[in-house]
């Protein structure tokens, strides 16, 4: 991208325009290399039944609820301005009809026990959270990560961001699931030092049943920015009952063998169910189809590992 048409985007996005994050985790050490901050943008075109991060699939804000925390202490009730809620024997119960997720509930909740997914907050007031962390960025060479959700949702949003870190120095990771116009994820990556890419499977029936959308797309893009050139780094989640089987993994390594370039290396996610919890507090169902998932064992591992190894990738655990 020219010098012209990056002035040209961060006049076109102003400072007043907003970004919906449901989350900024500061001090990350697995969002990329260093010290990170981690700005987590809400939506995402996939579904993953697994996603560890279900609050992020909507774009929109989200209330949520935890029934352990709740003291009964209907503050919340009192301060609802559309009468929203009511307190039962099954704790706190809102109204969807009546809530206009105005965040009242959230605010004098003592206990957080009332929550909303989904803050807007500014460019401006972003950036200068992120140069909050530059002393940390500097002694570990770290730096800020986009992720989601899909920061690819907001490419006006993440533009001008990378283009303003970049102008900082400041070292810049997209967390991304590629599924995006070939276009678009061609001007992140030349804003980008880095991208994580997640590789769920290869067989694109399977895809789309487990993530709501085929992986054509995906996989081309991959290719794509191997071809550029581009820095990316691809993690596999691994569950045992949906990707862990000889064909897929022999399939996946087929497949990053056959990329150009000369890093050869892919980061294991093993599965957990840390999910679920989050479910509960948006009050939907976790794998609501209740497909066999789990943990592969240590033995398993090392199988797959394997596998890559054969085809001259190194796979490691975690990251």
């Amino acid at each position: 991208m020219t010098f012209s048409r990056m002035s040209s985007l961060v006049q076109k996005t102003r400072l007043s325009e907003m970004a919906l994050l449901f989350d900024i985790k500061r001090y990350a050490i697995n969002d990329g290399p260093g010290i990170r901050i981690t700005l987590f943008f809400k939506g995402c075109p996939l579904n993953c039944i697994w996603c560890h991060n279900p609050e992020g699939i909507s774009p929109e804000k989200e209330k949520m609820y935890t029934l352990r925390k709740c003291i009964g202490c209907c503050t919340c009730v009192k301060a609802c301005p559309n009468e929203a809620l009511k307190f039962t024997s099954e704790g706190i119960v809102t109204d969807a009809n009546r809530c206009k997720l105005c965040g009242k509930c959230a605010e004098v909740c003592p206990t957080k026990a009332m929550e909303i997914s989904g803050t807007e907050y500014s460019v401006d007031y972003l950036m200068k959270e992120i140069e909050k962390e530059t002393l940390f960025f500097d002694q570990s060479d770290g730096g800020v990560t986009f992720c989601g959700g899909e920061p690819l949702m907001h490419p006006d949003l993440l533009k001008r961001l990378l283009i303003l870190c970049g102008q900082r120095g400041i070292h810049r990771v997209v967390d991304t699931s590629l599924f995006a116009r070939p276009e678009l994820v061609m001007e992140v990556a030349l804003l980008s030092e880095l991208f994580l890419v997640d590789l769920k499977m290869m067989d694109s029936g399977k895809h789309r049943y487990f993530c709501g959308v085929p992986n054509e797309l995906i996989l081309s893009n991959i290719r794509m920015i191997a071809e550029m050139g581009i820095p990316f780094m691809v993690r596999i989640p691994l569950i045992k009952g949906v990707n862990t089987d000889k064909e897929n993994i022999t399939r996946s390594a087929e497949f990053l063998a056959s990329l150009p370039g000369i890093r050869r290396e892919v980061a294991l996610l093993p599965y957990h169910d840390i999910a679920k919890n989050k479910h509960d507090k948006l009050g939907t169902l976790y794998n609501q189809d209740e497909v066999p998932m789990s943990t592969p064992s240590e033995e398993e591992i090392h199988h797959i590992r394997e596998i890559f190894l054969r085809h001259g990738i190194t796979a490691t655990v975690g990251g």
